[in-house]
């Protein structure tokens, strides 16, 4: 009984039982619009911010000012290769890795004081 079923299933000459011969350009097209997909929404964005950061850290001068990684705000004093100088309080100097500054920061006469409360 088992053998007859798994015979018909198999697509033998005569059995005209799913997974016939055209099915391979079929198979492939959701695996192609899923690749599409993910790179329009994943891979290509995560291209430009990366390219972005290497452009932002490659412009980097002294006097700029900064925010990194670990949230510390501060003025650029020295850059080499791999490694930048931060002065984050007068006379206070940090030495930070180029690729742990997240972004420019505002400069202070952009940023607004908030306003007092009485």
């Amino acid at each position: 009984m088992f053998a007859d079923v798994a015979y018909a299933l198999s697509g033998a000459p005569g059995g005209s039982a799913g997974g016939g011969s055209g099915g391979g350009l079929a198979a492939l097209a959701p695996l192609v619009i899923m690749f599409v997909i993910f790179y329009f929404l994943l891979i290509r964005p995560q291209q430009k911010k990366a390219k972005s950061h290497r452009d932002l850290l490659s412009n980097l001068r002294k006097g700029d000012r900064i925010i990194t990684n670990g949230g510390l705000y501060g003025q650029v004093t020295g850059l080499t290769d791999t490694v930048v100088t931060v002065e984050i309080a007068p006379k206070i100097r940090v030495k930070v890795a180029r690729s742990h500054v997240a972004g420019l920061a505002a400069s202070p006469e952009s940023v607004s004081a908030p306003a007092e409360t009485k």
